[in-house]
């Protein structure tokens, strides 16, 4: 089967723009179409990728839940088992999902928090270990289950359950079976309000605690149930299907799904990494009294609700202790710092009377002495109500924050604080990062860039976890680049590449984020003109290139082979919605729409030159190499075809000639009098060879200067800009932007992390913490210049562009093992570094002129010379002018 290679695919583009120069500008759609997208052979396809581990059997267990025929949303069971063991084992390990949420505990030890956000109709296990944690004698199991009823960011719909499964092996050998089944006892928890409103569209969860009707200890083995523990029912479903496939009733959204189109899959990540971070400071406490009944307030947040009095409400006693004398008609409000955004669990413990209530707040950024109370944040709170003494409270979900209130009510006397922090939770990276730059602040930089992707890729791929926890494509993708070269991960792209190719309609269009209730809401909402966002066409296109950079940096074909069919049905979409002018278009789409950027355009109809642009990028590269990977050349072949005729018809319609540029509203010039061009526009051109002629000098000059009559990108998109910017040598420019702009942004001085917007407020819903870790993946990609360039990264081109910058050391973790690069000095002097792994040939590239003794190859361009590096090579080079 051929390889593709990045290089003959770029090579194949630019022979097919010297052919459009000689077509000159007349381009539309053909009216003889001779090619087709068909879907490709199931067979083919697994035997080239292989199949996937299936789940073991799961004999003996059922779906299980509270006995019931209807379940309110918001609601949370407890479920209950014990049993004995003659030994401690020596091998005990299993299966488990609860949907929507669960928390696992085994002899009162809390185990694990899941499962992964994932499609309900291919639910996930996670694999559960309690080798260590069981006895000899009784052992008990506890599982509290959490089932959202209404829609949630990471929980489009589906139906509540229990799945439990555990093989033991004890000492003698002898093996039991631990299942979930009506044995298991199970308690209606109505310490969580059943039927509790929603936090926010995007959140189902709004917590509501009573500590007073908890079972406190029902997670250990000597927990004496009372009439409120019941048998639990089984549900009538496979245990080799999700829950959305038993027969359980949905009153909420009567959802169901026929038995072929569910199955039950096992997680293919790690567990995330536990670890507990102390609150820093106290940074403010005052006293909040209420004018309005404060649940009015944090129900429907009415003006006037409350008066603030900034009189000090909160003593620190001893480090981490505080205490606060309450009087009764007032409340207290204590506001406490992290040392840098975090995402995790809030926790604290309060001394208190019975019926003390508290509610905790999470926010982003806050202005001591700014908004009083926390609630700016989407309605980030959650609400404890304390039984009489001591009261341990840990929030069920995690939040994203760097500030955290209690504000205390209800209560007389003396109240006493201490603990307060928060379980932070991050995906163990099998490599540590290691990149070094000699400069602080831009050494701040990065170091804020790596602390946001602790924050934003978890068991998905977000873009903020403060708000929408939802993976996107498109701009969201771009944080893959960074996970595979900052920490050699790949499992969990892999899992985004399956579990976003789950998000395809039924027209042949994907969602632009998966798993999204609001995306399937959005449906109904453009049906009846209520929003202008509907699935975003744009982010389809960039799946296509996250697909691809997954292979081409892993060179594994298995997690595609799922994808494939959808990408090929997708490219099938565009040709369907391909108009007579020989454009895609991006107005009057119906549901779907065209997004690109919210910030670099004026009219919806200026994004038409760059989305053209965009999709003809992929269908000339991305889809192509993945077609001939699997072996599939007719879509290739199709897929190319497509591409090449919206470049020519991009060309015909946006192509200025005098002034050698893509513009963005040439069509309505003679209308907007001012020509408007975008960095996105120019810069897929430059990337993509889709200049006619190969003429990119005005295109690169334009993106260096940025005149006003160019559209910017937000920050999470800049990193198109930058990448053309180093294809033209002008990485000097992104170095000034760099230290301009991104290292003085307010979240990486403060929060340790990368800000959605060029702009942000504190206490307001600006995200903090946001995927836009250009300035990490730009130093592996554009100043280190490593690019793999074949399947695997058995082919790497390294091309240097350290510009101003005095040294660089970093480790870039491949699967063939690291690369490792250091530079020091300055163009026409410097010192070069590099090794390179045992399955990896490299090709250094180094301005023309530049003395180096290596082996030169054939291949040229102009101004550059390229070098061959051996596989497992390690070279130091002193590098002077000529």
């Amino acid at each position: 089967m051929p390889r593709p290679n990045r290089r003959n695919f770029l090579k194949s583009t630019v022979l097919a723009g010297g052919a459009l120069a000689a077509a000159g500008h007349a381009a539309q759609r053909p009216v003889a179409e001779s090619y087709t997208f068909v879907p490709p052979d199931p067979s083919k396809l697994t035997e080239t990728s292989g199949p996937e581990e299936p789940l073991p059997a799961l004999e003996g267990s059922r779906w299980i839940w509270y006995p019931s025929t209807r379940t309110l949303a918001n609601t949370m069971v407890l479920f209950r088992h014990v049993f004995d063991l003659p030994s401690a084992p020596r091998r005990a390990v299993g299966w488990i999902l609860g949907s929507s949420r669960y928390l696992l505990f085994a002899n009162g030890r809390r185990i694990q928090f899941g499962p992964a956000p994932c499609d309900p109709r291919f639910e996930e296990m996670d694999p559960v270990d309690l080798t260590a944690v069981l006895r000899a004698g009784p052992n008990a199991l506890g599982v509290q289950v959490l089932y959202y009823g209404h829609g949630d960011g990471t929980w489009p719909a589906g139906k509540p359950g229990l799945l439990f499964w555990l093989e033991i092996e004890l000492l003698d050998g002898g093996k039991r079976v631990i299942a979930s089944d009506e044995k298991w006892w199970a308690h209606y928890a109505r310490a969580w309000r059943p039927g509790q409103f929603k936090r926010w569209y995007l959140r189902s969860f709004q917590e509501d605690f009573d500590a007073r009707q908890y079972p406190h200890g029902w997670q250990a083995a000597g927990f004496e149930p009372d009439s409120q523990w019941v048998p639990a029912m089984a549900l009538n479903g496979e245990a080799s299907k999700p829950s959305l496939a038993t027969g359980y009733p949905d009153y909420a959204l009567d959802v169901g799904s026929p038995r072929a189109a569910t199955e039950l899959r096992r997680r293919t990540i790690p567990a995330m990494r536990e670890e507990w971070r102390p609150a820093k400071r106290l940074a403010e406490s005052f006293w909040i009294d209420w004018q309005r009944p404060p649940e009015e307030y944090f129900e429907l947040v009415p003006p006037g609700a409350f008066q603030v009095d900034r009189t000090t409400a909160g003593t620190e006693n001893s480090p981490g202790n505080w205490e606060v004398e309450m009087e009764g008609s007032l409340a207290a409000a204590l506001t406490f710092e992290f040392a840098e955004q975090i995402v995790g669990w809030p926790a604290f413990t309060i001394e208190a009377p019975a019926g003390t209530v508290v509610e905790l707040m999470m926010q982003e950024a806050h202005a001591i002495g700014g908004p009083a109370l926390l609630n700016t944040h989407f309605h980030a709170w959650s609400r404890f109500t304390c039984c009489e003494g001591a009261n341990r409270f840990e929030a069920f979900d995690f939040e994203s924050l760097r500030w955290l209130q209690l504000h205390i009510r209800n209560a007389k006397g003396r109240i006493r604080i201490s603990e307060v922090g928060v379980r932070r939770r991050q995906f163990p990276w099998p490599q540590e990062p290691q990149v070094r730059v000699s400069e602080p602040a831009l050494q701040r930089l990065l170091d804020a860039s790596v602390n946001t992707l602790h924050n934003s890729a978890q068991e998905t791929v977000v873009d903020g976890m403060g708000r929408e926890r939802q993976q996107y494509s498109g701009d969201g993708g771009h944080q893959l680049h960074a996970i595979y070269y900052t920490f050699g991960e790949t499992r969990l792209p892999a899992r985004f590449v399956r579990t976003f190719s789950q998000g395809m309609t039924l027209d042949g269009y994907f969602l632009d984020c998966w798993p999204a209730y609001d995306r399937l809401a959005r449906l109904m909402e453009r049906q009846l003109g209520l929003t202008p966002w509907g699935p975003l066409l744009d982010h389809g296109v960039g799946f296509n290139f996250d697909c691809y950079y997954y292979y081409l940096h892993t060179g594994d074909l298995k997690p595609l082979a799922e994808a494939y069919p959808r990408l090929v049905r997708f490219a099938d979409y565009l040709k369907s919605i391909w108009g007579r002018d020989g454009l895609l278009p991006v107005e009057n789409l119906g549901v779907p729409a065209v997004w690109i950027d919210h910030q670099a355009y004026r009219q919806q109809r200026h994004k038409q030159c760059a989305f053209n642009l965009y999709a003809a990028a992929m269908l000339e590269n991305a889809l192509p190499a993945i077609a001939h990977a699997f072996g599939d050349t007719a879509n290739a072949a199709s897929a190319r075809f497509l591409g090449s005729a919206l470049r020519r018809a991009t060309v015909a319609k946006f192509w200025s000639r005098d002034k050698g540029l893509f513009v963005n509203n040439l069509p309505w010039l003679d209308e907007e009098k001012e020509p408007r061009t975008c960095d996105r526009s120019l810069a897929t051109a430059i990337l993509f060879n889709q200049c006619p002629e190969g003429l990119t000098a005005e295109a690169i000059s334009t993106l260096a200067t940025a005149p006003p009559g160019m559209g910017e990108s937000y920050p999470c998109n800049a990193g198109w800009r930058y990448w053309a910017l180093a294809r033209g040598g002008r990485v000097d420019v992104v170095f000034k932007i760099l230290r301009e702009r991104w290292a003085t942004m307010p979240s990486v001085l403060l929060n340790n992390t990368l800000q959605e917007d060029w702009k942000v407020q504190p206490d307001s819903g600006s995200q903090w913490s946001h995927c836009a870790v250009v300035p990490l993946y730009f130093l592996f990609m554009s100043v280190a210049g490593l690019t793999p360039l074949s399947p695997g990264f058995k082919h790497v081109e390294i091309r240097p562009q350290p510009a101003d910058l005095e040294a660089i050391a970093l480790t870039a973790h491949t699967v063939q093992g690291p690369i490792r690069f250091q530079s020091e000095g300055r163009l026409g002097s410097r010192k070069l570094k590099l090794q390179l792994p045992l399955g990896c040939e490299g090709e250094l590239v180094l301005p023309a002129g530049e003395n180096v003794t290596l082996p030169v190859l054939r291949e040229t361009e102009p101004g550059l010379s390229r070098y061959r590096l051996a596989a497992g090579s390690s070279v130091s080079l002193n590098l002077t002018r000529t």
